[in-house]
Order: structure tokens, then sequence, then C-alpha cells
């Protein structure tokens, strides 16, 4: 009979794979960010399997999109309560992609308004005439 191990990561580990430091990862694990608790080995060490490093990869792009941490415990939730709820946790990615959208279309804004400011200033440097720049106010150019 042979058995096979399953691969598993020290807190540390998985630190360096998600880039989160080992305070968020107690941090989420005490949030309830986690859809199965972690495991501890003998010494009570976390221990970490592929599929919780996979789930944090994903939660810290929910995280740096601007999903909220009550939004991410709410979809775990929904996930731990198994089958019969996938409408609902659909309903919270969809508001989520929905939110990156106008925040996309915000920054896609921002950096029209950025880039048009740039070449006002290559241009007015070019010309010799950025002295002139925000002499009167703003420049509208």
């Amino acid at each position: 009979m042979t058995t096979t191990q399953e691969r598993t990561f020290t807190i540390g580990e998985v630190g360096e794979q998600t880039g989160l430091t080992t305070h968020t990862l107690r941090f989420y694990e005490k949030e309830g960010l986690f859809p199965m608790p972690v495991r501890r080995d003998s010494a009570g060490r976390r221990v970490f399997s592929v599929e919780d490093v996979e789930w944090l990869r994903v939660c810290t792009k929910l995280r740096s999109s601007g999903m909220p941490l009550p939004s991410i415990r709410a979809y775990v939730e929904l996930v731990v309560a198994g089958p019969g709820n996938e409408h609902e946790r659909l309903a919270v990615l969809q508001e989520h992609e929905e939110n990156v959208r106008r925040q996309v279309a915000d920054l896609q804004d921002a950096l029209a308004v950025i880039h048009h400011k740039v070449d006002l200033y290559e241009r007015r440097l070019s010309e010799g005439t950025a002295d002139g720049l925000w002499r009167n106010g703003p420049e509208c150019d």
C-alpha cells in the first residue's frame, strides 16, 4: 500500500508565495477568511495546504481590487455552508465585479487627464514656454 503525502507549507513559505505577512495570515485566519480551518502540526504550528495557498491568491486579488473583508467573509461563509447557495455566491462576485469595472473606468478617466497634462508639459518644455504654466491659475490647455 502506498500513501501519497499532501504538500504542505509553513506560514513563512505561504507568506513568500503570496506576499502576505505572517501577521496578515494570522489575521485572515482569525477573521474567518479561510473556507477550511487552518490545520496545525503536532507542535501546534500552522500547516497550509495547496488549496489554502490557491485561495489566498484569490483572496489577495479580491482585497487588492477593493473587496472589503466583511464581503470576503460573507462569500467564504456561503462556500462553507455548501451547495444550494450558488446564486448568492455569484451575486457577491458580480457585485464586486461591477465595483471593479467602475474603478477601472475611473482610473482610465484619471489616466486620460494625466496623459493630457504630461503632453502639455512636454510640449511647453520643448517650446520653452513652461515658465508660464500656472502663472495665471491652472493650465487648461
